[in-house]
């Protein structure tokens, strides 16, 4: 779990990186962070997440549309340790989402891996390549483009 320089990429570091907080944060540490280049993320998929109630009760299965958010919380810890824009207050907001593509359920008591790379980065729109995994089984993969914005006042 480091960050290339060899510190400790717990919760507490991807909480700076990340406005989201509970029930929305999906990203609970970081394994390993490339700068520039990608980032292996992970969610501890919990019985005790909210959506499981209602997603479905008598077989819960984590929402595709959580998967993505999950891999695009990782990409955007990669953007902001990339960029410099940690305690910035930037946000990176989602522009366009391409190609998602569901492999395999994402059910309660897995270690989701979230794996995200640049495909092209800029100081205001990054492109990324993205997948989540569970014990090396594809789960989801998708592109998706981001802009970096200032935060509304």
């Amino acid at each position: 779990m480091t960050d290339g320089g060899d510190q400790p990429y717990d919760i507490l570091k991807v909480m700076a990186a990340l406005p989201h907080r509970y029930p929305m944060l999906l990203v609970d540490r970081v394994a390993r962070l490339d700068k520039d280049q990608s980032i292996h993320a992970i969610k501890a998929v919990s019985m005790n997440e909210p959506f499981f109630q209602g997603h479905f009760p008598t077989r819960p299965i984590m929402p595709g549309v959580l998967i993505i958010e999950a891999l695009a919380q990782a990409a955007g810890i990669l953007a902001v340790e990339s960029l410099g824009l940690a305690g910035s207050g930037k946000l990176v907001y989602f522009m366009a989402i391409d190609g998602a593509k569901f492999r395999a359920p994402v059910e309660p008591g897995v270690l989701l891996d979230l794996h995200a790379e640049f495909e092209q980065k800029r100081a205001k729109v990054c492109k990324f390549k993205a997948r989540a995994e569970m014990n090396g089984k594809l789960a989801c993969e998708v592109s998706f483009t981001a802009m970096i914005a200032d935060p509304p006042t």
